[in-house]
């Protein structure tokens, strides 16, 4: 399978935290080449989180989501600030959405979020040993922190009760991969 090749870049549009752009790349085809157009999402990294409290808990978020119009159930996330590592971040955006900061964070990976037209990349990260210690949420996000119990995770996930894909995504990194390491059974 041959790499695309860039003929033309053009940004169409450049926000706060995304740009789009609309690239011309030549891709060899069995019958020839061919021209064809990628519209691309450039995005900041961001990082998700599964935090796990003393109890057993994950602790969700529950927002309102503007491109959908609804409320969603969600891990907590955020995007990267400028020159910010993603462990910072984390341990950042794990204070302003749950009030908890962690005293062990560990990295699980990471994923595109949709790799067809977004460079978004997320870092996803287990957090334990939470204790109280918030920071000042974003002035323009109004978050209800959701203690949920590790084992109804996959059945939240399994019943659309948890829609979105990097929640869907972490919590199952988690409840599958580092079960042990969350101190918790299913």
């Amino acid at each position: 399978m041959a790499k695309e090749e860039l003929i033309k870049s053009e940004r169409v549009y450049e926000g706060a935290f995304l740009s789009v752009r609309r690239d011309t790349v030549r891709v060899e085809m069995e019958t020839g080449p061919i021209e064809a157009v990628r519209e691309v999402v450039d995005h900041v990294p961001a990082v998700v989180l599964v935090p796990v409290d003393a109890q057993g808990n994950v602790l969700l978020v529950r927002q309102y989501r503007w491109a959908i119009a609804s409320l969603l159930l969600e891990a907590p996330a955020g995007r990267l600030e400028q020159g910010e590592e993603p462990e910072e971040g984390a341990r950042r955006e794990l204070r302003e959405e749950t009030g908890h900061a962690a005293d062990t964070l560990l990295r699980m990976g990471g994923f595109w979020m949709a790799p067809g037209y977004s460079t978004e990349y997320m870092y996803a990260f287990l957090a334990t040993d939470l204790r109280p210690d918030p920071l000042p949420a974003d002035e323009d996000e109004d978050i209800e922190v959701v203690p949920t119990p590790w084992k109804d995770i996959p059945d939240l996930i399994r019943n659309g009760t948890i829609q979105d894909s990097k929640s869907t995504s972490v919590l199952q990194m988690a409840y599958f991969l580092f079960q042990k390491e969350a101190g918790v059974e299913g």
